[in-house]
């Protein structure tokens, strides 16, 4: 089946494809831009903290407002702010406004893009069918990946040449068309839930995904994986890079990484795994072979060749886990559960970028990487030791009860939000079959 052809769906692709490619230039962009008006390293870490801080605090609030009020709605109302910040950042630039201004709308960024994620990955089971949410998935991997190849460079040339100003004005135009788009996509109906605040929607949210052995334990993982890529596999990557076969190198290396990726991401339109999470924990695990080659002074085209392997196993692993969260996971309470597994692997970055320096200190760099390296692979390997993560797939999508109900009463998550229209005019229930737990 072909995503493409669902109407909602193939407007959605559109739109965040716009997004994404508008987008892929302007961090390095407004990285280099602010460098170039201030010429201060700590005025870009201020700007970098303003825009990530509220995405990691409001995200969990981002997930219940998107399963109380319809991702499709909050993605118009986010876009059209987005495109405001960026336009806004980018008359900073051409005007050479102080810091203070850009540092307001990074933060305003930040908190529209903590309602962005989880209504990005909230709202595909409702525009696809079962059967093709996989190629669907990875159809929109395929779009990230290929910004992820260019952006960096596009970025950079626009800096050297035009200004960083223009970057953002044109990420701006691609958000407030984004926004446009999405006016087009069908709004699901809501159940009215006059006694339910979003507090107490957050809390079954977090029952539903505590209970759920497979997500949590996944969850788990990815954030010590999250942690040691963004403290050792970055900070240390570019400290012994710097030290060893420079800047050109460790290009080499990210941008063989990224090409893995892209290329998998076009792989996983065509293939059918039937243990999805046991094949993507196994296949992620290369990603620690990069790790250990730096600790143990490695050539950088052994290392960009095993980082284009590992690329692989990085797209095949996130595609196989949407999937099966898409799959699962009763579409009105889809986005909480993606804010929670998105908030526990965004507190793990920042943790690892401010304790990997000390620990370098004290053991040695290339020990830190090695030692990240080992566990890492530990990492990814753990949440196999559940049943419930291997026999992911092995179960048919289709109706089913979630964690909370008890056997023999109906899900209290079926409701009218998991319906939307189809462009044929039958009304199509999502998949919500829960695996079996631990």
């Amino acid at each position: 089946m072909n995503p493409l052809r669902e109407k909602p769906f193939r407007r959605f692709f559109i739109g965040q494809s716009i997004s994404v490619t508008g987008g892929a230039a302007t961090q390095i962009a407004l990285f280099f831009a602010v460098l170039q008006i201030t010429g201060s390293a700590k005025d870009l870490s201020v700007v970098v903290a303003a825009q990530m801080l509220p995405t990691i605090a409001l995200v969990l609030i981002g997930g219940g407002v998107g399963d109380r009020i319809g991702q499709a709605v909050l993605l118009r109302v986010t876009h059209f702010g987005l495109g405001v910040t960026q336009a806004g950042m980018a008359f900073c630039l051409f005007t050479r406004q102080p810091v203070g201004y850009l540092i307001a709308l990074a933060f305003l960024t930040g908190v529209l893009s903590a309602f962005v994620g989880p209504s990005l990955s909230g709202i595909v089971p409702q525009m696809v069918r079962p059967v093709g949410l996989q190629k669907a998935n990875s159809l929109l991997a395929t779009v990230n990946n290929a910004a992820k190849v260019l952006g960096p460079t596009v970025g950079g040339v626009l800096v050297s040449t035009i200004g960083g100003g223009w970057a953002l004005t044109a990420d701006a135009v691609s958000f407030f068309v984004a926004a446009v788009v999405f006016c087009f996509i069908p709004v699901s109906a809501r159940p009215v839930m006059a006694d339910r605040k979003l507090f107490a929607e957050l809390r079954a949210g977090w029952t539903y995904f505590r209970s759920s052995s497979w997500i949590w334990s996944m969850t788990a993982a990815t954030a010590v994986s999250g942690f040691l890529q963004m403290g050792a596999g970055m900070v240390l990557g570019l400290v012994l890079a710097k030290e060893t076969f420079g800047a050109e190198g460790w290009g080499v290396i990210i941008s063989c990484r990224a090409a893995g990726q892209l290329i998998m991401s076009v792989l996983m339109i065509r293939m059918k795994p039937r243990r999805p999470l046991l094949v993507g924990q196994l296949f992620i695990t290369l990603q620690a072979v990069p790790y250990l080659l730096l600790g143990l002074n490695g050539g950088v085209a052994a290392i960009a060749a095993v980082s284009f392997v590992a690329g692989f196993g990085i797209t095949y692993a996130a595609v196989a886990w949407d999937t099966a969260l898409h799959t699962y996971v009763p579409n009105d309470m889809m986005s909480r559960v993606v804010s929670y597994d998105q908030f526990g692997k965004s507190c793990a970055v920042p943790l690892g970028q401010l304790t990997v320096v000390p620990l370098a200190d004290l053991f040695g760099t290339r020990e830190v990487i090695f030692t990240a390296g080992v566990l890492f692979a530990l990492a990814m390997l753990a949440p196999l030791m559940l049943s419930s993560v291997r026999r992911v797939g092995t179960e048919g999508p289709g109706p089913g009860p979630g964690p909370g109900p008890g056997p023999g009463q109906a899900s209290a998550s079926v409701s009218a939000s998991a319906l939307l229209p189809h462009p044929d005019g039958v009304d199509r229930p999502s998949a919500q079959r829960q695996p079996s737990r631990d």
